[in-house]
């Protein structure tokens, strides 16, 4: 059975929750999307009992700090086991064109050259194309363009526990993707902030959407299930219940608002 471990829920600036990433598990195996931004994410997979030095699969949607600069210090936290021998299986990386450039640029100036040598024999780079389709841990992912306004980005759709599942980044989906995932089960979408707090948190000068404006498109697309991720902070033990409340005001289905470290099961 597959299931959704939440590693972190906050969008690109939170002090207290950990940015947006999370794991595809099974009995096959731990699939790692996005890495949040900074060595946190060791922190988070151990608290999930997840051993990084076992992770096989990784996708990073786009090169923004809060989803790719975790992956620099997982570079460099399995260095020492790559150059020992420890690990020897290859770790395929899933990412557009745009964050292979990115890494492969960053990483010369902040990661020794020794440390490098030994990442690139381990890590085969999957450079995607639209439509790209890989068989991850027996699940079959097919990884698209969300057409982001912004930073080049990618999501991807597959078949979870026999339900239509997609994950699609984080910027609001675009509307020429609308008619792609109507009636999906399971969708999980960014909601930066609650529409009463737009003014604070501008959610949509950064191509980002508020839980109404979201929950208001996936009732329209008929979405069963909607997971809310990639959100600010500032409500604390309270934001799960706030959250929730806004999209069920304008969502008729099963809403999702995740904590960090939460697990979500796919049924």
């Amino acid at each position: 059975m597959n299931k959704i471990i939440m590693l972190g829920v906050g969008n690109g600036g939170p002090l207290e929750l950990y940015n947006t990433c999370f794991v595809v598990q099974n009995e096959n195996g731990n699939f790692l999307v996005d890495t949040g931004g900074s060595i946190e994410i060791i922190k988070r997979l151990n608290e999930s009992n997840i051993d990084y030095k076992g992770i096989k699969h990784i996708f990073i949607s786009h090169s923004h700090t809060d989803h790719i600069l975790g992956l620099f210090w997982y570079f460099k936290k399995i260095n020492r086991y790559v150059i020992h021998g420890e690990i020897t299986e290859k770790i395929n990386l899933y990412c557009n064109d745009a964050v292979y450039e990115a890494i492969k640029g960053v990483s010369k100036y902040i990661l020794p050259e020794k440390v490098m040598k030994a990442i690139y024999s381990i890590v085969d780079f999957k450079v995607l194309q639209d439509g790209d389709k890989y068989n991850i841990n027996g699940v079959d992912y097919t990884f698209f363009d969300i057409q982001a306004k912004g930073t080049k980005q990618y999501g991807f759709e597959c078949i979870l526990n026999n339900k239509k599942f997609a994950f699609l980044g984080d910027e609001t989906l675009n509307p020429l993707l609308y008619d792609r995932f109507r009636d999906y089960d399971y969708v999980m979408h960014e909601a930066f902030c609650l529409d009463s707090e737009e003014y604070i948190f501008h959610a949509y000068e950064k191509n980002h959407s508020t839980t109404k404006s979201v929950s208001e498109v996936m009732n329209k697309l008929n979405i069963k299930n909607l997971i809310l991720y990639h959100t600010e902070e500032s409500h604390k033990d309270k934001r799960k219940e706030l959250y929730t409340k806004e999209a069920q005001d304008y969502f008729n289905g099963r809403v999702i608002v995740p904590d960090d470290l939460e697990t979500i099961e796919i049924n």
